[in-house]
């Protein structure tokens, strides 16, 4: 018997940055994003011996340790780790071995929310084996437990609920870790015209994040004007491409996208940088309207909207800077879990 679940990423449209604390404490956060046909794998198969083999393919990583009631956080696989660990402290786990396999589909710090949605599958996965009653704000708030305050690894929010629930959400997020989630209901039409016009790319650099988001965090501590301006900024441009998206007014976003990438770059130092700021604007000549960088910022993937038929030219002029065009799907669903 083994026991299997997937969790999509996101695409983050608007809003990015006002998910992580202690802006959204103190001023509210919003963000529209959308998943996409990309996702995090987990499977558990329990075994015959009391053993505990923790592994992640796409990494090559691979630790074994005898049945134990919390695994070690040394640096290594820590995201599958501290689930468990989670789960055995919650639900008190038999005292029996298993193997624990993720991968996911794409790049750490890639920017698509790949660490929060794996802490997201695995937690499905000890769901599933153990029949936990989960619903879906259930399980997200606890991966985001799991990743910020039993972890300590810096971020927001927006991960994990996106992975959770799947499909195009407008999200809000206030203090007490307070987080409403609205699933929009968009037009078929609207969607297809989207993604048509909607070119993800990775540009072959991966980035830590926690970096970023740590100076974000200062920034707001520390009452840093322009940087809080510029999430209040993003905050209206979520607003704003909700409304563009439910009204079908999609001739807007590219202006939308090229305001948040402005004001992103005022949040933190190293959000941008030449070799973005190029790639940036290689194609917006190409025809592209705006885009975006994914996630925090610094590299991994970015999003340029292209109206029209101008994006296979923006593909073109992406490719000369060595990086991937990565063909994708808007996806409904969100965490999914079975057992064979």
């Amino acid at each position: 018997m083994i026991h299997r679940s997937k969790a999509p990423l996101r695409i983050g449209l608007a809003g990015g940055g006002t998910d992580v604390s202690p802006y959204s404490d103190l001023h509210g956060g919003a963000i529209l994003n959308a998943t996409i046909s990309l996702a995090a794998h987990a499977s558990i198969e329990p075994l015959q011996t009391q053993e505990i083999i923790v592994e992640a393919l796409d990494r090559k990583e691979q630790q074994r340790f005898p049945w134990m009631p919390q695994l070690p956080i040394d640096g290594t696989l820590d995201l599958l780790k501290g689930v468990y660990n989670r789960i055995q402290r919650d639900y008190k786990l038999p005292a029996t071995g298993f193997r624990l396999t993720t991968f996911v589909d794409a790049p750490a710090g890639s920017g698509l929310g790949t660490s929060s949605t794996l802490v997201v599958a695995v937690l499905g996965a000890f769901a599933e084996m153990l029949r936990l009653p989960f619903g879906d704000y259930d399980i997200a708030h606890t991966a985001y437990e799991i990743e910020r305050n039993e972890l300590k690894l810096a971020g927001g929010k927006q991960d994990q609920y996106a992975a959770t629930f799947g499909g195009v959400n407008y999200m809000e997020f206030y203090d007490n870790d307070r987080v409403i989630v609205n699933p929009l209901r968009v037009r078929p039409q609207y969607m297809h015209e989207l993604e048509n016009n909607l070119v993800l790319y990775f540009t072959s650099t991966s980035r830590e994040s926690a970096t970023i988001i740590k100076e974000q965090v200062r920034n707001v501590n520390s009452r840093n004007e322009k940087s809080i301006e510029a999430m209040h900024q993003l905050k209206e441009q979520a607003h704003m491409m909700k409304e563009a998206l439910l009204k079908g007014r999609l001739h807007e976003f590219g202006e939308i996208l090229d305001y948040g990438f402005q004001q992103k770059r005022l949040m933190a130092a190293n959000i941008s940088n030449s070799n973005i700021e190029n790639i940036y604007e290689a194609a917006k000549a190409a025809g592209a309207t705006g885009g975006k960088i994914s996630g925090a910022g610094g590299g991994g993937f970015m999003i340029f909207y292209c109206p029209g038929n101008t994006s296979y030219a923006v593909k073109e002029a992406l490719l000369t800077f060595g990086g991937e065009v990565k063909k994708y799907s808007f996806t409904k669903y969100g965490l999914t879990t079975w057992t064979l």
